[in-house]
């Protein structure tokens, strides 16, 4: 029974040192200058989704949302609300997937309208997703006449991979990119209970694209226009 409390208790702490992530964070800007947002400017953050082949999860869309608002630089319009107001340009098969075809959309006044009155100054378009890279081992789970248990052992891999690119549509030009890659092994110990030990692959992700951008943008307070 001791030898068996030993190893349950080495192996939570070998699984705890190993169950980190690693995180690398890329960022380009057209100019060091904040980008200004007024007091009636809104941002809106976009998932890439190419009609079914995948889409950029929502719950990261929301998370880094969440981040900007946070930081009190910006206010963030809900994706779903844009998608719902500009009904049907932003649905997959008809989504700009470049600044040109963003321009040609912006010359259509019914589109050019809707936006403006959203009060919509930048979208960030953010492409990516995060896979299960690599599985191993497993664990079975049964009941026996003196009670049950499970016992086994299995880890997976996880890669968060994502690009932001900001685009400013009061001048149709690009303001910026943020690359974030992050990488982490989680593992289940089963010696009678399961016990998860999970790296927050993608939460670190968010927090290291979403921490870039509020570095990209200035408040209606600190903003000269």
């Amino acid at each position: 029974m001791r030898a068996l409390l030993f190893l349950l208790v080495s192996a939570i702490s070998l699984l705890l040192t190993a169950c980190g992530t690693s995180t690398h964070v890329d960022e380009y800007r057209v100019s060091e200058t904040r980008l200004p947002v007024k007091a009636s400017e809104k941002i809106v953050i976009m998932g890439r989704r190419h009609a079914g082949e995948y889409e950029t999860e929502p719950d990261f869309i929301d998370c880094i949302g969440n981040k900007l608002v946070t930081g009190g630089q910006v206010a963030v319009m809900p994706e779903q609300q844009f998608l719902d107001s500009l009904y049907p340009w932003f649905e997959p098969r008809t989504a700009p997937l470049g600044l040109k075809r963003m321009g040609g959309m912006m010359r259509d006044p019914l589109i050019a309208t809707r936006i403006r009155k959203l009060g919509i100054r930048y979208m960030i378009w953010v492409d990516g997703n995060t896979e299960t890279t690599e599985k191993n081992g497993g664990f079975s789970c049964g009941l026996a006449p003196g009670g049950g248990g499970c016992f086994g052992f299995a880890s997976w891999d996880k890669n968060s991979n994502y690009e932001a690119i900001i685009w400013d549509l009061s001048k149709l030009d690009e303001k910026g990119r943020v690359k974030v890659d992050s990488k982490g092994s989680s593992y289940l110990l089963a010696i009678g209970a399961p016990i998860p030990f999970i790296a927050q692959v993608q939460g670190e992700a968010c927090e290291g694209i979403g921490t870039r951008l509020q570095s990209f943008f200035s408040s209606a307070s600190q903003s000269r226009e």
